[in-house]
């Protein structure tokens, strides 16, 4: 099967990853920082390793303040939900996915927050940046928003919005589900207290991974509580990092593949995967555009405008009828809503969806060749 789907998690994996977390199994079988025997420590070094790589490929101020999730959802949720107290409003954006704007509409309905949606101008820099400012309120607290729209690729000046957050005072917390090891990102040049994202997506790791990367200059609360390895003396959490969001066991297997897929993502070069996705999806896009009955949302992708996400439709087909078609032919993509009512709502689709397509670093042109035939079979028989 060609896969396109690479925006819900990348497929396949390079191979170093499968044999990380299997070697895992065998060299790690310790909890690290737990014990002072040499298995747990050769385990928590492994674990080291991949907080230090993160550390340098997003800007951290040091290796402990990357915590490890479970993915980019439950990294948003600690980040949302820690920095926030009743009364506090929030400036979103019009494109978030359900990760941002469900816990958001949570603390709304329990009464303890408001949020308000930034209009985003697509390619408008500056547009998009009075928009996030004239949303800004006395009780604002907290700016948080995508770094790339999940569904049309979208992209948001995050380092001019975090600039706008710092000269507030404001607390600012970026999603980079779609960005982390696609395009750069600083935690230091976006004034950013959080970068939330997934393991699974542009960083080549195994599901069930994700990190939350602190600036550190706040002091965030816990959603939760437990055993940690350290200061075991005390009832109270620790306040040192990664510790403080670190409750539990965690997921060595996985961070160990995760590791794997950050040293390939640095080793290929975020740069170098961003052009060759860019291309496989702006081909793709040429040719979509050229078909009768196809329709698109966006042009096509280009650097710091739009990341390399497409989403069509056919005329007179659903949007998932056309991925089920499509499914026939070999060709996996979503279709939907892909978790984001907002952006569906913000471009007019929330009635119809949209079939999206994700190349991933493994993707083809011939892979592309093949997407844009099956399309055209299927347009030319709603004819």
């Amino acid at each position: 099967m060609i896969y396109f789907d690479n925006a819900a998690t990348t497929y396949p994996k390079p191979r170093s990853v499968p044999n990380a977390v299997y070697a895992a199994f065998r060299r790690y079988g310790a909890n690290p920082g737990r014990a002072g025997h040499n298995l747990s420590l050769a385990t928590a070094g492994q674990v080291y390793r991949c907080r230090k790589a993160l550390a340098e490929l997003f800007g951290a101020p040091d290796e402990e303040h990357v915590a490890f999730t479970l993915n980019c959802t439950h990294a948003l949720n600690m980040a949302i939900k820690g920095l926030l107290s009743p009364g506090d409003h929030v400036v979103t954006s019009d494109l978030e996915h359900n990760a941002v704007m469900r816990p958001l509409e949570e603390l709304r309905r329990r009464g303890e927050i408001t949020y308000t949606a930034a209009h985003v101008h697509m390619g408008n820099p500056a547009a998009t940046l009075a928009e996030f400012e004239r949303a800004i309120g006395p009780r604002t607290r907290l700016i948080v928003c995508t770094h790339v729209s999940n569904v049309f690729g979208v992209i948001l000046p995050i380092e001019q919005i975090g600039a706008l957050a710092a000269r507030r005072g404001l607390c600012f917390v970026v999603d980079c589900a779609q960005s982390a090891g696609v395009l750069p990102v600083d935690l230091k040049r976006c004034h950013a207290d959080c970068l939330c994202m997934p393991g699974h997506k542009g960083l080549y790791g195994p599901m069930g991974t994700g990190a939350l990367i602190c600036g550190g200059a706040r002091t965030m609360r816990t959603i939760i509580e437990g055993g940690t390895g350290s200061l075991s003396k005390s009832l109270e959490q620790p306040e040192l990092l990664p510790d403080r969001f670190e409750s539990g066991t965690i997921n060595v297997p996985g961070i160990a593949g995760l590791y794997a897929g950050t040293l390939f993502v640095r080793s290929a070069g975020i740069e170098t995967i961003r052009r060759h996705e860019e291309s496989v999806a702006g081909e793709i896009h040429g040719a979509l555009t050229e078909i009768r009955g196809v329709r698109l949302y966006t042009p096509a992708p280009r650097a710091g405008v739009l990341a390399p996400v497409l989403s069509f439709n056919i005329d007179g087909l659903g949007s998932e009828q056309t991925a089920a078609l499509l499914n026939e032919a070999g060709i996996a993509v979503r279709a939907g809503l892909h978790c984001a009512p907002a952006a569906h709502r913000t471009f007019g689709t929330l009635g119809t969806g949209t079939v999206r397509v994700s190349p991933g670093a493994f993707n083809t042109r011939r892979d592309g060749m093949r997407l844009i035939k099956s399309v055209f079979q299927i347009a030319k028989s709603r004819k």
